[in-house]
């Protein structure tokens, strides 16, 4: 029932006849965080029963005591540029604009484009110009993306290859970078769609069963094409671009409903809306300015134009995903959910006003947050919101308030790993730094549950997308969550990884 490391892909296929498939049975496994050890029968793609003696079955595997939890999900990844960064030169390390270029410089090649990804200028010293990247690699086309994705810094040649020589400065931000970032040559498509499925099988081996893939695609048609012609090992949730909103609707797509074809591997998603930008461009729109500037960042989308978007989504079923990151863009969207009454999503909320955090206790609200973002950039806003840290990244003050909170990874900015994210969540810091405002973090079985799509645990009736731990999660540290070996994982009964088992 596995597949072993390195083999092909199967067709979506494999995903079919479920009924067909011989029961499995988990013997000894530890159900849930410190719970006891008992044998989980697997039929039809559902857990059908826990028992403390073993039931009759087809297959059995012993799983020696390993943690039964259900399946991880990310609920906000943008699948196309995570397989592509992850394939990318690593800009992470550079502390300013000079060693970005330095790190990218050994990896430009004479022809095509080099790629580099993750730089932080939130903090540099000196600022991203085109002419650095010309000194140091003449004639090159180059192109280095920010760790957020809303800045994208071009060289002279990679300009001309979008037709925009003559940008004064090569560093494009938000919707120029969007735009840019478009026009750039695509990596072949069978290529890009191999790329992709890649990325998901590593993340089924870290107990992934699902993700929310908000690309700035057609995401719908992209992954019912994947699903055709490769083995894809999660679920997914297809977001639909704000610029493709009455496209969706005049195809009938509405938000929770599968997408045929799929073999119930594919799930309509929400309607992108961007508000504003974010921390580390400095364009996360906010009561106060920032320090210097005497800007309060970009408001994307006013708020009249906010709610008629919403509108005109909710009244064709399918629900908002509002980008905002600022305290005033969050309470931009907060106003517009209460002015159109829909379900739906606001995604990041990283600074909230006081008066806001009641506001997400709202039926149908989720605030889609990425725990691994505050300790990435804990000094950024040390700096650019002074003051107000408090209320940044407020976890725990949103479940208080009764918030519905799901885990991502935003990936590519954090990896497609939502242990990274866990753990930022219940520790506040993810190296030796103490933590930051300790006050927010969240136990670990929230967290848990949070990243989990709202499972709490495994039951009788419950889909069968599940994950093994070697260890029981409740006994590790910060860093210990972040390397969970993982002995299995399964999607509607089927091994997607299979390890040590």
């Amino acid at each position: 029932m596995s597949r072993p490391a390195g083999s092909p892909p199967a067709m979506s296929g494999l995903w079919a006849n479920v009924c067909s498939m011989p029961s499995l049975l988990l013997r000894n496994a530890r159900v849930g965080l410190g719970g006891p050890l008992r044998h989980v029968l697997i039929s039809d793609g559902r857990v059908a029963e826990v028992s403390a003696e073993p039931p009759p079955c087809d297959e059995s595997v012993d799983v020696g005591g390993g943690t039964l939890l259900p399946g991880l999900w990310d609920a906000h990844v943008h699948s196309e540029q995570w397989a592509q960064a992850r394939r990318r030169v690593d800009l992470s390390p550079a502390r300013s604009a000079k060693e970005a270029v330095e790190l990218i410089t050994a990896h430009a090649a004479a022809s095509g484009i080099t790629m580099g990804y993750g730089f932080r200028d939130g903090l540099w010293p000196d600022a991203p110009h085109k002419s650095l990247l010309e000194a140091a690699a003449p004639g090159r086309a180059v192109v280095l993306v920010s760790n957020d994705l809303h800045t994208a810094w071009f060289s002279p040649a990679a300009l001309a290859v979008i037709g925009r020589g003559d940008h004064p400065t090569g560093v494009l931000r938000e919707q120029d970078c969007y735009s840019a970032m478009a026009e750039l040559p695509p990596p072949p498509e069978d290529e890009l769609d191999r790329w992709v499925a890649e990325a998901l099988t590593a993340a089924a081996a870290r107990g992934v069963v699902g993700v929310l893939d908000f690309e700035f695609a057609d995401n719908v048609t992209a992954w019912s094409r994947r699903v055709r012609h490769r083995r894809i090992d999660a679920r997914v949730r297809c977001s639909i671009p704000k610029g493709r909103l009455e496209e969706a609707i005049g195809r009938g797509l509405r938000t929770g409903e599968p997408v045929a074809g799929s073999d119930g591997l594919l799930e309509v998603g929400p309607v992108k809306i961007f508000v504003d930008g974010s921390l580390n461009t400095r364009t996360a729109y906010c009561e106060d300015p920032y320090p210097g500037t005497g800007t309060r960042g970009l408001l994307e989308t006013p708020p009249d134009e906010l709610h008629a978007t919403m509108a005109l989504a909710a009244a064709h079923g399918i629900q908002p995903a509002v980008h905002a990151i600022g305290d005033l863009a969050t309470g931009i969207a907060l106003d517009a959910f209460e002015r159109v009454g829909c379900p739906g999503r606001i995604e990041h909320a990283q600074l909230l006003r006081p008066a806001d955090f009641a506001r997400f206790a709202r039926p149908g609200l989720i605030a889609g947050v990425q725990p691994a973002h505050a300790p990435d950039d804990r000094e950024v806003a040390d700096r650019h919101w002074h003051g107000r840290t408090g209320r940044a990244f407020a976890y725990a003050g949103l479940l208080a308030a009764g918030a519905t909170l799901e885990l991502g990874s935003d990936a590519p900015v954090a990896p497609l790993d939502p242990w990274d994210g866990i753990a930022s969540a219940v520790e506040r810091t993810d190296d030796e730094r103490p933590p930051w405002h300790p006050e927010q973090a969240i136990p670990l079985p929230v967290a848990l549950a949070a990243a989990s799509r709202g499972r709490h645990g495994v039951r009788p009736g419950d889909p069968a997308d599940l994950m093994i731990t070697e260890r029981d999660p409740a006994g590790l540290s910060g860093e210990e969550l972040r390397r969970a070996p993982i002995l299995g994982t399964l999607l509607g009964g089927r091994w997607t990884y299979r390890g040590a088992l």
